[in-house]
């Protein structure tokens, strides 16, 4: 099923992080639309635009370029300036959007707003937006100077993109006895867009975000370029999100449930290396200092599954006592315990993987049952669910091992 491998470099929200940008800039898009902008409404510039402030090292250089310069969907502010790091806005978004994958449509009237008039220049791309259920109102509102966060950006590209059955099978999910794990609170088009490759893993984890995070201009550009990528010449990406449509995990008795539930909450949650806390570790923690909520694999793993003990115990968060995980790395869980094939896994088990081959384990996830699984890699960004019918994941699994008993 997919493309590349994981991989988790590894230790031995409960809020998401956002930018720490300097006021002006973070507030720069909430005020009132400057001239440029508004001669911006149709997208045209005379010239092609040259952005000033987007440097030649800058990581969304690319993408910025893609969606900005080779096409008008985000040429917002001028032909000089992108201002890559200001909050994006729900207006402009919504325009985004439009633009990239509506420009012909137009609204269908029976959408109003309290704070957004039909004669306001933005009026027809909030409309669309929401009469198509890329975004949402806020109560009778739509906020439009408001920012856009991981949660409505993913919502918006991924349904944009046609996915719908698999953000209601994800949304649905449920165990074969009947358990329902799902949640409609935007948890599906998170994952979907974190499968897709819509989230970028910063090498300074600092600018890492979760799924509440607001989103800079780069990050929206970013997450935008990968949505055309999968849409036209990265096109299997879709397709392989077919099993999507109807997620169902084995059967879980009450303490797994509890415990995949408890996991679930945290997909979205950024990739971090040597992370195994959902939020900055605690003070006196035992087992290293970690400045943001987020996980590598086998930190994920002691998150979700690992009872209390050597100074490390999440219970009272969790509200289950978990089962004995004294091991730390993916290869020394694999080593701490006896491997069964992949065909002997039950929900609950470890799942180990070999990444580059060398006889070594590297890679850990959370089996699920069905061929599924909770996982942390850098390669998605953070914490997803895995499909492992076929792909990469599955031609790189070693065993399972099971701690549950």
């Amino acid at each position: 099923m997919l493309k590349g491998g994981a991989a988790c470099a590894e230790a031995g929200d409960m809020s998401a992080r956002s930018r720490s940008l300097p006021l002006l800039m973070m507030v720069a898009l909430v005020l009132a639309p400057t001239a440029r902008e508004a001669r911006a409404i149709g997208g045209r510039w005379e010239s092609t635009p040259a952005f000033t402030d987007v440097t030649s090292g800058h990581w969304a250089r690319e993408a910025i370029s893609y969606v900005a310069v080779d096409h008008p969907w985000m040429r917002d502010l001028g032909p000089d300036r992108f201002m890559p790091e200001a909050l994006e806005t729900r207006r402009l978004f919504a325009r985004t959007l439009v633009r990239a994958f509506a420009h012909d449509a137009t609204p269908g009237g029976a959408v109003t707003f309290s704070d957004l008039d039909a004669s306001d220049p933005f009026y027809r791309y909030a409309a669309i937006a929401v009469e198509r259920g890329w975004m949402g109102r806020v109560g009778d509102r739509f906020a439009p100077f408001e920012p856009v966060t991981v949660r409505q950006v993913h919502r918006g590209l991924v349904l944009a993109l046609g996915l719908r059955r698999e953000v209601r099978g994800l949304s649905e999910m449920t165990s074969a006895n009947g358990a329902r794990l799902g949640s409609r609170d935007g948890f599906a088009p998170v994952v979907l867009g974190m499968i897709l490759g819509l989230r970028y893993n910063h090498d300074d984890e600092t600018l890492d975000v979760g799924p509440r995070s607001p989103l800079s201009r780069a990050e929206v550009a970013y997450s935008l370029w990968r949505a055309k990528l999968a849409a036209t010449t990265d096109g299997w990406r879709l397709s392989a999100l077919a099993p999507y449509r109807k997620v169902t995990i084995g059967a879980l008795g009450p303490s797994l449930t509890r415990a995949v539930r408890f996991g679930l909450r945290f997909v979205g949650y950024p990739y971090v290396a040597a992370g195994e806390w959902g939020a900055a570790s605690p003070s006196g923690y035992c087992c290293g200092q970690q400045p943001v909520g987020g996980f590598d694999c086998s930190g994920l793993m002691w998150w979700v599954m690992k009872r209390a003990g050597a100074g490390y115990d999440n219970s009272a968060i969790r509200g289950y006592q978990g089962w004995p995980l004294p091991e730390r790395s993916s290869r020394d869980m694999a080593a701490g315990g006896d491997l069964r094939p992949y065909r002997e896994a039950r929900p609950g088990d470890l799942l180990f993987f070999d990444g580059d081959r060398d006889g070594v384990v590297d890679h850990v996830s959370l089996y699920l049952g069905h061929d599924w699984a909770l996982d942390a890699s850098d390669g998605y960004g953070g914490t997803q669910v895995l499909w492992l019918g076929n792909g990469w994941y599955r031609d790189h699994l070693v065993g399972s091992r099971d701690i549950t008993g």
